[in-house]
């Protein structure tokens, strides 16, 4: 039985992080941290086989935090999970000691994995980190872009409604600007404040919605078959859709 420390202090991610590693026979969660310092601190207490460590922490971030646990306990394995796709900040979390690198929203299907990839030795990156190509690529979880399928699905974590207007806005504005259609499900709340975000980014979004290229629907709407159709239609006519 391998023994897990989650360090996040996102609760609802901790949650959903404990769920995958429950149903592995070979792994346990033995505790958990919500910053960098309580990390350093229960690694010594419990020493755990593995750290699935997240970068945005308090009080000390989670590479100074890597870079501690190693000097304290250098057999441990650690693998970062965070949202940040920067291929520097992968790099650096590697250079700190960290043995693979996830990206959250990628969790879903990258986590076990990496785990497993990490804890025989080797190195794992997400395959959604952006930049160039890090020097030893041997081990890098990568996908050929002919490989590459249109449709994705993604799982992702927001500390609040803010964070996840911002999120959405930035991964709608690209294809909005250039022309493209697209379709959010949302509450009210969120598609009000998501149009406001791309209007105050210089989007005219009157002449999307009136020629049909921004498409809001109510994930709260009784009218599932509509909201099924119009996902199946924008997949088959590579549109993006924006779901929360």
């Amino acid at each position: 039985m391998l023994r897990v420390l989650l360090v996040d202090d996102y609760q609802p991610w901790r949650v959903f992080v404990a769920s995958m590693i429950q149903n592995q026979t070979e792994l346990r969660v033995v505790g958990e941290a919500t910053d960098g310092l309580e990390a350093v601190q229960l690694v010594q207490q419990l020493q755990p086989d593995l750290i699935l460590l997240d970068i945005g922490l308090p009080k000390l971030n989670g590479l100074e935090a890597a870079h501690r646990i190693r000097e304290l306990c250098p057999p441990v394995k650690i693998l970062i999970v965070s949202e940040n796709r920067s291929r520097d900040i992968a790099e650096a979390a590697l250079r700190a000691g960290a043995g693979g690198y996830v990206i959250k929203s990628s969790a879903a299907t990258e986590l076990l994995p990496a785990i497993a990839a990490v804890l025989q030795g080797k190195r794992f990156l997400s395959a959604g980190s952006s930049g160039p190509p890090l020097g030893d690529e041997e081990h890098e979880h990568t996908e050929s872009p002919r490989r590459r399928k249109v449709e994705h699905h993604e799982i992702r974590f927001y500390a609040n409604d803010a964070a996840l207007v911002d999120d959405f806005a930035s991964f709608l504005e690209p294809s909005a600007k250039k022309g493209h259609a697209v379709i959010v499900i949302a509450t009210e709340s969120h598609r009000n404040d998501i149009l406001r975000r791309l209007q105050g980014d210089g989007l005219d979004t009157s002449i999307a919605v009136r020629q049909k290229r921004y498409i809001g629907l109510d994930v709260a709407d009784s009218h599932l078959p509509l909201i099924e159709q119009a996902i199946k239609a924008a997949t088959e006519k590579g549109l993006h859709i924006a779901v929360g």
